[in-house]
């Protein structure tokens, strides 16, 4: 059916993402400098290979689904929908046609039933337009665009030499990177799918080697990406099906100018497929400048809002206080259940974790500067549970999915609120409750009336 074959800028977080950061390779003071070696492509000079990207086939029981069906699916599902043309969302495994080799992975990967970013959003993808998906981490949106992307790669001509990926997923962070190349792992083995990931903060000759030997897909942060762009070490031509991921956090942390700059050596006539937490007006910008006729869909509100099912503990008090504060809530929580710490600078997230050592605590800490095998190594630790006590600055607010998180503790407040709900939700996550305590001082009094707003949200 379908084909087969075998750091922000200064006002935050700068530090966090620069000679080790998400971007990757250099210096956050020369990440502006980042693309403006190459060369600008002249697409109407250029003979484009046509290529397939319509693959869906709408299941009969789907066919059959009455226009009241589909509404209370979506309903039920906070599915909402934007666009013309919007295909039906798929209900099963079964009915969205994929071909038997992903059916089996699915299956063996133990997922019961489409979420619905992946009910709604597969048959968009399938469909070969540009899609908008709106959904939190957690949401099940990395499956919603790689099987479809593993779909598309099968319909295309093999990889010749000197060809660049014909799938290219953006990520702001290389926690996100390696999370999605463990999907790929997962989903893309039984069609020998060859994929790699590309970011800072690891040697530079494995990633190349990888590239130069040809990959299907490639996952990267937008820095390390140019860094092998201006090399020659890969180029953009096959790329046919592009992923940008988390959208509103690489614009975020300050990468608009490289994502432009890329999105510039990919085909015109590719698909695109843009994913967000958030919906603010500079990714609607970035939207309507490289989509064409997308389709939208959002689960939930487009209003960013906390978890209700994360208990939200203030506690007002001075900055000099937080020590205490914080060894008596670990004498509490610390059960042997997972506590999340939030500190806003990396020097703050050593010494708290320091000091919590020097007291016998099981603390290890996460940061832009930590290299990748530490980073790697400290994130299975905590996973595991045999450090359960783990202190990060926001490169562990978003794309971070570890289970079971019981606690989180914000030491220091966020700059903006947006980060507070980010760094929340790292617990209650899947049906599950948590608990988020944060530590308010006189400092954050600018940012009352937000966290104010968000408690209203929730009712507490």
């Amino acid at each position: 059916m379908y084909g087969s074959r075998y750091d922000r800028d200064d006002r935050g977080r700068k530090g966090d993402y620069g000679r080790f950061g998400g971007g990757g390779g250099r210096g956050g003071d020369k990440l502006s400098g980042l693309g403006k070696n190459l060369t600008r492509v002249d697409w109407s000079k250029v003979s484009l290979v046509p290529f397939q990207k319509n693959f869906y086939i709408e299941h009969p029981d789907i066919t059959r689904m009455s226009d009241e069906e589909v509404d209370k699916f979506r309903r039920d599902n906070e599915i909402v929908t934007h666009g013309h043309g919007i295909p039906k969302p798929v209900t099963t495994f079964h009915t969205s046609s994929f071909p038997d080799y992903l059916l089996y992975e699915l299956k063996k990967a133990g997922f019961e039933r489409p979420t619905p970013i992946q009910a709604q959003g597969w048959p968009m993808a399938l469909s070969g337009r540009d899609m908008i998906g709106i959904a939190e981490t957690g949401s099940g949106k990395t499956v919603a665009y790689l099987i479809p992307g593993i779909v598309h790669i099968n319909a295309q001509p093999l990889l010749a030499k000197g060809d660049g990926p014909i799938v290219l997923v953006l990520v702001p962070t290389r926690e996100l990177a390696k999370q999605i190349e463990g999907e790929c792992s997962k989903f893309g083995s039984s069609s020998k799918i060859k994929f790699t990931c590309v970011y800072g903060g690891m040697p530079r000759g494995a990633q190349a080697k990888d590239l130069r030997a040809g990959v299907e897909i490639v996952i990267a942060t937008p820095g390390r990406l140019i860094d092998f762009l201006e090399s020659g070490t890969t180029n953009l031509k096959r790329v046919t099906y592009l992923v940008l991921d988390e959208a509103d956090r690489m614009l975020d942390m300050g990468f608009e100018p490289q994502m432009r700059s890329i999105i510039s050596q990919v085909r015109p006539d590719r698909q695109t497929l843009l994913w967000s937490a958030t919906w603010p007006k500079e990714v609607q910008a970035l939207a309507r400048d490289f989509l064409t006729n997308p389709f939208k869909v959002n689960i939930g509100s487009l209003e960013l809002a906390a978890n209700p099912d994360v208990t939200q503990d203030i506690r007002i008090l001075e900055d000099y206080d937080k020590p205490r504060a914080l060894y008596e809530i670990l004498e509490k929580t610390m059960d042997g259940s997972r506590v999340l710490i939030f500190s806003q600078t990396k020097r703050a997230a050593d010494d708290i974790t320091r000091r919590l050592r020097q007291d016998g605590w099981p603390a290890r800490a996460i940061h832009g500067d930590k290299s990748q095998q530490e980073r790697d190594w400290v994130l299975q630790e905590f996973r595991t549970g045999k450090s359960p006590l783990m202190i990060a600055t926001d490169v562990a607010s978003r794309g971070l999915d570890v289970k079971d998180i019981k606690t989180v503790i914000n030491y220091d407040f966020p700059s903006q609120i947006e980060d507070y709900i980010h760094r929340i939700g790292r617990t209650g996550r899947a049906g599950h409750k948590g608990t988020a305590i944060t530590f308010f001082t006189l400092n954050d009094v600018k940012k009352a009336k937000d966290l104010i707003d968000v408690l209203s949200q929730t009712s507490q």
